[in-house]
């Protein structure tokens, strides 16, 4: 009996071993963190026909974009907080089931409104199951294992982008059963039904040691910060630019200044504000956070005009306009698979690298878009976007590494909501920015020097992106 009472006392016990990530369970978080990137770009194909079929103007289907862009970056901060408060696995399994039910609305929407209505809800599940993603990897891996998972995170990242656009094309031509364009978001739910089977059996949970209550004066500042900048760019020139606009515009800068000096204000007195200004002490993660806005902005910028200009200008079908972009997805996943080893032995030069490279490939599709317009086909892109997809993958599975390289475990959640926002919040601004400046230009100069414009402004991110990789410390932690 006394031994029996010893063996089960705390004072005794041994100490849990902390969780780790199995390789089923790395393979469980990274299915989920492709569902939120493919949707963000699986629309793009498909706008037309959604168009068509529910009689929605441009500014509403500037809305199917945005709405779920804009929800999704504003709540990626607040995704990782609650994660650390309430447990990551918790968070995770609550935001996939959220995101299969409003994939399913979206598929069954009856009207044009609807439909934005249920993407939005959709773009606030994904802001709460991705930052679980990332928090998980950094909690549950150290060492070799840790910087071999977040390669395959960065690489499933830039794959999904494409992929999504690929996939938008065949499943809209496909026509399965006669879905059309709901395909594009039906197709998530058995995905879902996978992923939650998996993720039960092998996603550990995890959370903060010494979780603090959510910033609600942060969250709720942040989020007006977001909304202020991101809501006028997305829907401002479908609009015609009216005077909220320029309101919201003007209320950005107020917001931001208002949110960073509460967050500082709560970091002085030693509490855990929703985005911790000494969190950019870490010279990485600052300095990481600076390339991926570039990159992001003009990369998803690109997917967006790409797939209006070669199936509204070149003619394309929306399975030829999405297959068009398979080179780039093939080189990509070539070529990322080498990144741990490049970037061990290079260190942080190869995305400088990258963007050389991806600089080239663009330029490569400027010639063939100039040379062969209105017959540009994939023969002519094949070159331009297969190099393209090599200078990515050299940059944004190894700029997602070198952000999170010195987070603490501790901070996993914040760190990763940090960078998520970052990327999504850019991913927005891309497809607002270079997507207006290309629909503007159309009716006057024309689809194809309207694209070669885009493509040149693209560029211009591309460098900065490889000017500012120069700044980057040469080692990864």
């Amino acid at each position: 009996m006394t031994e029996t009472t010893l063996s089960t006392s705390p004072s005794v016990r041994a100490p849990a071993a902390a969780p780790s990530l199995s390789g089923a369970g790395l393979v469980t978080v990274l299915l989920a963190a492709s569902l939120p990137l493919v949707d963000f770009f699986i629309v793009n194909v498909a706008l037309p026909a959604i168009g068509s079929d529910l009689s929605a103007s441009e500014s509403l289907l500037e809305l199917v974009v945005a709405g779920y862009g804009v929800t999704y970056a504003v709540l990626l901060v607040l995704g990782g907080r609650l994660g650390d408060l309430f447990g990551r696995r918790r968070l995770f399994l609550g935001g996939m089931a959220a995101f299969g039910l409003t994939s399913l609305a979206c598929g069954l929407a009856p009207d044009a409104w609807t439909l934005v209505a249920a993407r939005a809800a959709q773009g606030a599940s994904a802001a709460l199951m991705l930052p679980q993603v990332l928090a998980t990897i950094q909690a549950t891996t150290t060492g070799g294992r840790r910087a071999h998972a977040m390669s395959l995170y960065g690489a499933t990242a830039g794959l999904s982008m494409v992929v999504g656009q690929i996939l938008g094309g065949v499943l809209v031509a496909a026509d399965i059963a006669g879905t059309g364009w709901r395909s594009i978001f039906l197709v998530n739910v058995p995905v879902v039904v996978l992923g939650l089977i998996l993720a039960v059996r092998h996603v550990p949970d995890t959370r903060a040691r010494h979780p603090e209550p959510v910033d609600v004066p942060g969250t709720v500042l942040l989020a007006v910060a977001l909304l202020a900048l991101l809501a006028p760019l997305t829907e401002g020139r479908a609009t015609g630019w009216p005077l909220w606009t320029w309101v919201s515009l003007a209320v950005f800068p107020v917001a931001g200044w208002a949110f960073w000096t509460v967050e500082r204000r709560l970091d002085r007195l030693g509490r855990t504000p929703l985005l911790p200004p000494s969190l950019f002490a870490t010279l990485s993660l600052r300095r990481g956070l600076l390339i991926v806005v570039p990159f992001c902005l003009g990369f998803s910028g690109f997917m967006f005009v790409i797939a209006l200009s070669l199936q509204q200008g070149a003619g394309l079908g929306p399975v030829r306009a999405g297959l068009a972009l398979a080179p780039m997805a093939v080189s990509f996943l070539l070529v990322s698979l080498a990144g741990p080893r490049l970037i061990a032995r290079f260190g942080t030069r190869v995305v400088g690298a990258g963007a050389v490279l991806q600089g080239v490939g663009v330029l490569l599709i400027v010639l063939a878009v100039w040379r062969d317009w209105p017959g540009l086909g994939l023969a002519g892109l094949l070159p331009g976007a297969a190099v393209a997809g090599a200078g990515q993958a050299l940059q944004l599975p190894n700029l997602l590494r070198i952000v999170l390289s010195e987070v603490p475990a501790a901070r996993a959640g914040v760190g990763s909501g940090v960078l998520a926002t970052t990327q999504q919040a850019s991913f927005a601004l891309g497809v607002a920015t270079l997507g207006a400046l290309f629909l503007t230009l159309v009716p006057h100069l024309g689809m194809r020097d309207a694209l070669l414009i885009a493509l040149v402004t693209q560029l211009t991110a591309i460098l900065a992106t490889g000017l500012l990789s120069l700044r980057l410390p040469r080692e990864v932690g």
